[in-house]
């Protein structure tokens, strides 16, 4: 049975936890336009869109405070700082002034930062996070966007709210998701999918359960309806077509066979805002992070532990193909003592993030360790942070960056790992894309083309797992920078297919986004096209190296070398030992060659080629570099290695192929080329 949908009136005498109204000065709105009432029903809503959009702030990272230079950094992003300081302390006065109305403080600010005191205003946002299967009322209240009324305040603000709508609507996703998978009978399907959809209008999930449903029903009519708006709603938002599955389930409609709910079982409910989603049947890794231990007992090493672990467990949320288990969950299972055996029996971990804090003088010195469960709770990374106590709240999320960044591609080569050990026909389709990932960063030829093997047996075997279609178009791309593919059109098109299916399947997936911009990139030439993707993927997560290397090779490509760089940097900051690291350092030699700094370009390529002489991406930038220094006995060589790998390459494919935007950077890297000796055609 559905529970009813119920919307509480923010007017109401009682919040919907309980607590009465007497301890709330302020009901806000934030859902649709924005909106604020006091006790007396009297609006107090700020009338500038930035002293709105500062409250906004305040509120949706409450209970956190925020620091007055990162308010600044929102809302005046364009201004030197002083100037956005000042500007902040008359949004706080006008703020201030606004809010008296409500009789009590609702605001607490110190010198550094504001924060919003507990208990004193009901939030409509906070009821529809609250949501759970049991009680899905809430989930009503998000009847629009989010803060709608504000988009343009600043730069850096729409980018912060587009995070922010994201994580809303996620999570209330999460919440329609599990409680769609718990129905049965069409009555109950109908309504729960088109809440869902309300919630997600590209839903094929909820689309082919709408479908089924009125078919069930005996309503074939309202069957084919519900595809067509499918058809429509996926071709406008997504500039796509409906999935094999949704065209299948429609053919049995339209043939008048019976129409069954899937033989598989339903899946699990997610944890909130944890659990990712893919095809169905495929299973993942379950981490989880333990509360830091505390070395000393001063009041700074408690908030960093508690604010530390958080950062860390709301950062790898971000990573859609982990299992993230609730910190509350392990919390309490880990009160009396820990127990690796326990955390592996009752939770089902695979791997716990553990470590300490410790103060040293004016420093903070924070050991972090991934422990893998499964295997005698070994180590596979550990990594030691001595940073200095200035802003707690920035150090937490640079540490927080760093440890997520470097522990993905840590698990995924250890899922590899464990699924090498096993035979091919007895691997799910999760673990056939698993054992191909680490194929594709070794760069051998062999390998490299076994990982395309996995990847399309894993596809044979769950054509809707949008990880295995995501990793397959870059392993495409990857097939044609190396030189081991023979068409370009082709391979252009088939990283096209899989990339664009990815998204499709898995809108919220940060890596698929920044496939799919490479492939846009790289491949079809589109590079503001892939700029916009690349943002996009950051935006989902902006912890994820992969995206923000991509997302340099686009800028790089696009004529700005200064940003390409800069994103390339914060890749090698972020996650400097990164098993696809080999093939992003080109975007250095690259970013060099462009400059046409061509000692720098020839000594980065240098150094690439003796870690892997046959690795022709990284061969050729170096051949170029080395074609304009005129240094022609280091160019044969460099030049043999690139034949032997591609015998036919030459300037003219080259030139016809190169992704550069700017003529002039085709032609500085085609003449080095042609200075080298390769040939014309």
């Amino acid at each position: 049975m559905v529970a009813a949908v119920m919307i509480r009136d923010p007017l109401a005498t009682t919040l919907p936890s309980g607590e009465p109204a007497d301890n709330v000065a302020i009901r806000l709105r934030l859902i649709g336009q924005m909106e604020a009432w006091n006790r007396k029903g009297e609006s107090v809503l700020p009338p500038g869109r930035k002293t709105r959009a500062l409250l906004a702030i305040v509120v949706l990272s409450s209970p956190r405070p925020v620091l007055r230079s990162r308010l600044a950094e929102l809302l005046w992003s364009r201004r030197p700082e002083e100037q956005a300081r000042a500007s902040l302390r008359q949004e706080i006065h006008r703020l201030l002034e606004v809010l008296a109305a409500a009789g009590q403080d609702v605001l607490y600010i110190s010198r550094d930062s504001l924060s919003l005191r507990p208990g004193t205003v009901w939030v409509d946002v906070d009821e529809v996070l609250r949501a759970t299967t049991a009680n899905p009322g809430s989930l009503a209240l998000l009847d629009g966007e989010l803060l709608e009324e504000l988009n343009d305040v600043d730069p850096a603000f729409d980018a912060w709210l587009h995070s922010e709508r994201e994580r809303l609507r996620d999570r209330a996703r999460s919440v329609a998701e599990a409680l769609l998978n718990e129905q049965v009978a069409p009555e109950a399907l109908i309504p729960v999918a088109q809440q869902l959809l309300a919630i997600d209008r590209a839903h094929e999930g909820a689309w082919r359960a709408l479908m089924r449903a009125h078919a069930e029903r005996g309503e074939r009519g309202m069957a084919i309806q519900s595809y067509d708006r499918c058809r429509a709603v996926l071709a406008d938002m997504l500039d796509a077509v409906p999935s094999p599955e949704t065209q299948a389930l429609l053919a049995e409609i339209r043939s008048g066979k019976t129409v069954r709910p899937p033989s598989a079982p339903p899946l699990p409910a997610p944890e909130p805002r944890m659990e990712p989603r893919g095809a169905k049947g495929i299973t993942g890794p379950r981490l989880g992070v333990l509360p830091l231990t505390l070395v000393g007992t001063e009041e700074t090493e408690g908030q960093v532990a508690l604010g530390l672990a958080e950062e860390i467990t709301s950062a790898l949320a971000r990573f859609r193909w982990l299992f993230l288990v609730s910190s509350s969950s392990i919390a309490q299972l880990v009160q009396g003592g820990r127990d690796d055996t326990a955390l592996r029996q009752s939770l089902g971990l695979d791997y716990v993030l553990d470590g300490s804090v410790q103060r040293a003088g004016s420093r903070l010195r924070i050991t972090l360790r991934l422990i893998d469960l499964r295997d005698s709770s070994k180590v596979l990374w550990n990594q030691r942070f001595d940073r200095q106590v200035d802003d707690l709240l920035t150090l937490q999320d640079e540490i927080a960056a760093e440890v997520v960044a470097q522990i993905d591609p840590v698990i995924l080569n250890a899922e590899g790992r464990r699924a090498s050990l096993r035979a091919v026909k007895d691997l799910s389709a999760y673990e056939l894309m698993a054992r191909a990932v680490p194929g594709l960063a070794r760069l051998a030829r062999a390998e490299f083309l076994d990982a395309g093997e996995m990847l399309r047996r894993s596809i044979e075997r769950e054509p809707d797992y949008a990880q295995a279609r995501a990793w397959y178009a870059y392993w495409t791309t990857l097939l044609w920078d190396h030189g081991w593919a023979e068409d370009h059109d082709a391979a252009t098109a088939e990283a096209s297919k899989h990339a664009e299916r990815a998204i499709t399947l898995q809108p919220q997936s940060a890596r698929s986004f920044a496939i799919i911009g490479h492939v846009r990139a790289s491949l079809q030439h589109r590079t503001q096209e892939a700029i916009s993707l690349h943002e996009r993927a950051l935006t989902l997560n902006p912890c994820l190296g992969m995206a923000w290397a991509l997302s340099g090779f686009a800028w790089l490509y696009n004529g700005d070398p200064e940003e390409g760089q800069d994103r390339l940097d914060r890749y090698k900051q972020l996650s400097p030992a990164d098993p696809f690291g080999l093939f992003f350092d080109v975007g250095f030699s690259l970013v060099a060659l462009i400059r046409r700094d061509f000692e720098a370009a020839a000594n980065l390529g240098r150094l690439m080629v003796e870690i892997n002489p046959s690795f022709c991406a990284a061969c050729k930038p170096y051949l170029a570099a080395l074609g304009h220094l005129g240094q022609t006995d280091e160019a044969a060589i460099v030049k043999r290695r690139i034949l032997m790998a591609e015998p036919h390459f030459n300037l003219h494919d080259f030139v016809t192929t190169s992704p550069f935007r700017r003529p002039q950077d085709t032609e500085t890297f085609a003449e080095g080329l042609r200075l080298a000796g390769i040939p014309e055609a």
